[in-house]
């Protein structure tokens, strides 16, 4: 899940994941870059936002000066044991005004991995940290994508929601009820379509047939 915020000068991207590992791949990518401002406006941090919600600080000026100390007392700490800390940065941690909310929310093939009673309050965070007029880009899985069809019947967990075997789930969306999660979060809906793609494995020449559902809401000024 990504939160973009649009400066004056520049553009700055907050990161979150649920999964330390995948947090630390891309940190990894940011430092291989070796391009300065990648790190300068990248920010990762451990949020699982389904469940959870957002730190207050991405859109809630009253909670920022706790949390910045707190992410530059752990960062200064981190230097000093092994050098970098994960979901900190010096930048980041020593700035004295939190975003406001942000311009951009994107749930790219995110939500589809959240169970379907949670995904009212996931969308609900979305909305909460956007500013009024800020967007939120969507895209996952459709029904009757190929990884859909794909599934053994005993993992059907659910209307449209199967099981992977290492616990977590996938839903395959309708336009329809896309419709009704967002809106009735509060969106207003701009952009609402299927995106059927077929490929061909160029190794094996296997043709794939994807069901993408595209989606593009607007938090009301």
């Amino acid at each position: 899940m990504d939160q973009l915020h649009c400066g004056r000068d520049n553009i700055t991207i907050y990161a979150c994941d649920c999964s330390n590992e995948a947090l630390e791949r891309a940190n990894k990518m940011i430092e291989v870059s070796n391009v300065g401002p990648v790190a300068l406006h990248f920010h990762l941090f451990h949020c699982d936002f389904s469940t959870n919600g957002f730190p207050k600080w991405l859109a809630c000026d009253s909670f920022q000066g706790n949390f910045l100390q707190k992410q530059h007392d752990q960062f200064s700490d981190a230097e000093e044991n092994k050098d970098k800390s994960l979901n900190n940065s010096s930048s980041f941690g020593e700035r004295k005004c939190c975003t406001g909310g942000v311009d951009f929310v994107t749930l790219i093939f995110t939500l589809s991995a959240v169970p379907l009673h949670r995904m009212p309050s996931a969308i609900r965070e979305c909305f909460s940290v956007l500013k009024p007029g800020g967007l939120l880009l969507f895209r996952d899985y459709g029904l009757y994508d190929m990884t859909m069809l794909r599934f053994e019947p005993d993992k059907r967990v659910g209307f449209r929601e199967y099981m992977h075997s290492d616990g977590t789930h996938s839903y395959f969306f309708y336009a329809d009820t896309l419709r009704d999660l967002f809106t009735g979060s509060g969106f207003n809906e701009l952009e609402l379509e299927y995106c059927c793609v077929k490929s061909t494995n160029r190794r094996t020449g296997k043709s794939m047939h994807r069901v993408w559902v595209h989606g593009k809401f607007q938090k009301p000024f």
